[in-house]
């Protein structure tokens, strides 16, 4: 049967570089201890006046595009996912298409905020399982948070970041490689506990109003601490089962970045070594529906995984949403 395998990777972040101690001036406490000991976070990339969200897809989507030795004409799909556009109304992916040269290329924006990534890559494999017409997808998870944080607000603001993350999705007949299960979930009831509530049809804002000046990130509710690791361990067993491997053969694991400690809890739940989920945080801080892309980026990069290994993607979303697949390399 016809499969899509992933063989390539590309990730940008902006030059500007924001360390902890910037917040411990702006907030006039000591947030740099906390972050480092907790989450490991020492700093994190924003973009300026003169970067663009689309400017680091195209970016990202070029470095994929040159690790896969393949064109811009080559390119049949391509997905973005992300929770930050540049427009409410055209989609990201248009301007990326014209910025990079796509001319051939169908296009959309998706939003399952940071499970997009996952979710854009099961969407890229549907499309080329079930047409011929789609050879080669590309996905990318954007995210440009900085511009929707209160830089007063001390729970956000030192957390999220900014970066773009992109992967090359090509057609297979072989059943020895390529994506072996997934699995998508909704979690509904917390649609109203995070995000950017301002700006849409529900809550509009004229740019000359006040009230834009609130549209920004907000944790309006605080989620129960173990409702990630719950939803991980559980989903990570599920896709493993559907895909007819065991969870012990899992090489990577690419996680939702936002806590690094429910990562590790997730490893020690399912067995396996903590370093099996590589963490980022450290240096870029939460990129959101980028982040489960530049990990992977990273990992291949390194050359961390080889043709047969199986890695599996699991990423969160406020909403929210939980999406999971798996894949053999190669």
């Amino acid at each position: 049967m016809r499969n899509a395998r992933i063989t390539a990777s590309g990730m940008a972040v902006p030059s500007n570089v924001v360390p902890n101690k910037w917040f411990n001036e702006r907030l006039g406490e000591d947030v740099d201890t906390w972050l480092r000991e907790n989450l490991t976070i020492r700093e994190r990339r924003w973009m300026t006046e003169d970067d663009s969200l689309s400017g680091l897809c195209v970016e990202a989507l070029q470095k994929a595009l040159d690790m896969a030795g393949k064109s811009l004409e080559d390119v049949d799909l391509l997905i973005i996912s992300t929770d930050t556009p540049e427009y409410i109304s055209p989609s990201t992916a248009s301007v990326v298409c014209h910025k990079a040269g796509l001319t051939r290329a169908a296009s959309f924006d998706l939003n399952t905020a940071c499970a997009g990534f996952v979710t854009a890559s099961e969407t890229a494999v549907n499309f080329i399982k079930s047409d011929p017409r789609y050879s080669c997808a590309v996905v990318i998870g954007a995210y440009g948070m900085s511009r929707f944080l209160n830089l007063d607000d001390k729970k956000t603001v030192t957390l999220f970041a900014d970066g773009a993350a992109a992967a090359v999705l090509e057609a297979t007949d072989s059943t020895e490689m390529g994506q072996l299960a997934s699995d998508i979930k909704t979690r509904g009831e917390f649609y109203d506990y995070m995000g950017i509530y301002k700006g849409g049809s529900a809550h509009p804002v004229s740019v000359a109003s006040v009230e834009a000046q609130e549209h920004k990130l907000v944790f309006a509710k605080k989620f129960p601490k173990e409702l990630n690791p719950e939803m991980w361990t559980s989903m990570i067993r599920e896709v493993a089962n559907r895909g007819g491997f065991s969870v012990q053969e899992i090489r990577r694991a690419f996680m939702t970045q936002i806590n690094v400690n429910q990562i590790w809890e997730t490893m020690d739940r399912l067995g396996l070594p903590r370093e099996t989920a590589p963490a980022i945080m450290s240096t870029y801080g939460y990129t959101g529906s980028a982040a489960i892309g530049m990990a992977l980026d990273i990992s291949l990069r390194a050359g961390e995984l080889k043709p047969g290994d199986i890695f599996v993607m699991m990423g969160s979303g406020g909403g929210l949403t939980f999406a999971c697949n798996a894949f053999r390399y190669g």
